[in-house]
This record gives C-alpha cells, sequence and structure tokens, in this order.
C-alpha cells in the first residue's frame, strides 16, 4: 500500500493498494474510491470487540475495503480541520489514541479498547476513561484536531496537558490526572480543576484545536433553546 496525504488544514489520506490488499475503517470514512473497491462490513474480530469499540467511542462494525482485479484507490477524509497523521505499528510499537481518532489502517492493524489504570484519570482526564489502542503491524492513520505538537518524554519526564490536547501517546507512556493547586485557581482561573498528567517513556502527540474547545468557544455566540 503506497499513501499521499493532501489538503492541508482540511487533509485527506488518498491510498493506492494492490490486487487484493485491504483496509479497514470504523465510521464511514470513506470519501472517494476506484470501482473496483469492494466493501464488506464486518465486527472486527468478534461482538466483544464490536462492544469495546462502541465504548471507545467508535462504531461497532468495521467497513473493510478490498482491491479486486487489479491496482485500487480509496480516500479517507478528516472530519474536522486539522492533521491526518500515519503511524507505524509493530510489536512494541503500539500506540493510544483518543476517542475517535482513528480514521483508516491496513487490515493488519488491531484496534481495540484501553483502560487507564488509574480511575482519576478516567473520570477527569482529558480524554476520559477508555481509549484506542492500535497494534499488530502495517500502517494506521489517525486524525487530530488543529496543528499537532510532538515530544519526546524521557522515563520519568511528564508534561501537563490541558484537558482534550492530548490527541495520543506512546503504549509506553502512562496518564493520570493532578488537581489545579490551590481553590481560588481552581474556580476562578477559568483552566477547569483538573489537568491530564503525561508520563515518559515515550512519545506525546499534542493537537492545538480540540473539537471540545471549539464548542465551547461558539456555545455562548448560539441562540438559546426555547
Amino acid at each position: 500500500m503506497e499513501y499521499k496525504i493532501e489538503g492541508g488544514t482540511l487533509p485527506v489520506v488518498i491510498c493506492q493498494l494492490r490486487d487484493g490488499e485491504a483496509m479497514i475503517t470504523e465510521r464511514g470514512s470513506m470519501s472517494w474510491m476506484s470501482p473496483n473497491m469492494r466493501m464488506e462490513t464486518t465486527t472486527g474480530g468478534g461482538i466483544g470487540r464490536a462492544l469495546g469499540r462502541m465504548f471507545a467511542g467508535e462504531a461497532m462494525f468495521q467497513n473493510r475495503y478490498t482491491a479486486q482485479g487489479g491496482p485500487g484507490m480509496i480516500a479517507f477524509a478528516s472530519s474536522f480541520p486539522g492533521s491526518i497523521r500515519a503511524f507505524t505499528i509493530a510489536p512494541g510499537r503500539e500506540i493510544i489514541v483518543q476517542k475517535s481518532g482513528f480514521l483508516a489502517a491496513e487490515e493488519s492493524v488491531t484496534l481495540s479498547v484501553t483502560f487507564q489504570k488509574k480511575l482519576g484519570s478516567g473520570f477527569f482526564g482529558g480524554e476520559g476513561f477508555i481509549m484506542q489502542k492500535l497494534s499488530g503491524s502495517g500502517v494506521a492513520f489517525t486524525e487530530f484536531d488543529g496543528h499537532v505538537m510532538e515530544y519526546d518524554l524521557a522515563p520519568g519526564q511528564s508534561m501537563i496537558v490541558d484537558t482534550g490536547y492530548l490527541a495520543a501517546m506512546d503504549a509506553t507512556c502512562s496518564m493520570d490526572i493532578q488537581a489545579v493547586p490551590g481553590v481560588k485557581n481552581m474556580l476562578f482561573g477559568g483552566e477547569g480543576v483538573f489537568n491530564t498528567v503525561v508520563t515518559g517513556p515515550g512519545k506525546i502527540y499534542l493537537q492545538t484545536m480540540p473539537i471540545s474547545a471549539v464548542a465551547g468557544t461558539l456555545r455562548p455566540f448560539f441562540p438559546a433553546s426555547k
């Protein structure tokens, strides 16, 4: 499979597949494709994994697209202005992504749910108790909101991240929450009550325009419902 990411801040990834190669997606993200791409809807590993994906914020079923009778082309577009990133997944090189961050992947990549070990990160962290883990082997595509900043964290090194800005991290990283110090800071600082703390070793990916933050900014401009 060969691919090219186009479109700048309104990105799309265009994939060229050899005969018999297949890709998976979970949210009907296919934008256009050649006529010889065959679509098949599956549970992607059984009903257990399907239910797990539902709790992670994804659809229960996966769509598999396979090139038949020769090379095929398929494109997947982002659902929000931002970035599409390609990750090469392999044993020991798994990543954890935010809910709804998965876009598409080669069928040899496995998508599963992962539970944060500490309850605090689940109830108060930026991306909730359940996130998604990409494992197996192959190329996977994720969509992030806005521009993406990358940081390499050494063992024991931490980064404090405001709610929603953590887009992805290496599976070797851990995540917890930390209360904003001081009651006055909590009540009047405008930064919320909790921050997410990510600790290395590993790389983290931070997004500059979480859709949740955009929604909060626009909410005062919408008329109140009657």
